[in-house]
């Protein structure tokens, strides 16, 4: 543990920075390295910890709260799809005009999704209505 100017002249010794590492601990925490190679490698792992994460996709389907059998097939087909992917899936009814008092048609419709999905993902947000638009989120299944 050195003073402050002791530190810097054996930095200028060395040819090398005076790096302050834990500006908040007492007394402050300093190295004496080379300020661009640290840079460098603080960054490298940056990199790398970005290049692990897991990136979410979210893939959304739409509904109408009078969906026709077929055409729920297909979606949920596609919806099966996606969820195989390991991609969250959003799944809404959209109420145009006056069909908004179809809302327990289109919570139902969700419903029914979720429970034919069930093995391959879970409910991670219920049936909500926001607006005009009857929301559901499910998250794919960990293998």
């Amino acid at each position: 543990m050195y003073p402050i100017d002791k530190a810097l002249s054996i930095a200028e010794e060395q040819e090398l920075d005076l790096v302050e590492i834990s500006p908040n601990a007492s007394p402050p925490v300093c190295k004496i390295i080379n300020y661009k190679k640290f840079v460098y490698e603080q960054k490298k792992r940056e990199k790398v910890m970005k290049a692990k994460a897991s990136k979410v996709i979210i893939k959304e389907i739409r509904f109408g709260p009078n969906t026709d059998d077929h055409d729920y097939e297909f979606k949920k087909k596609h919806a099966e799809k996606f969820l195989k992917e390991g991609a969250k899936l959003k799944a809404y009814v959209f109420f145009k005009g006056r069909s908004i008092i179809y809302k327990d048609k289109g919570e139902i419709l969700l419903l029914k999704l979720a429970q034919e999905l069930e093995d391959l993902g879970k409910v991670e947000q219920l049936p909500r209505l926001e607006g005009k638009r009857m929301t559901m989120f499910i998250a794919p299944k960990k293998k």
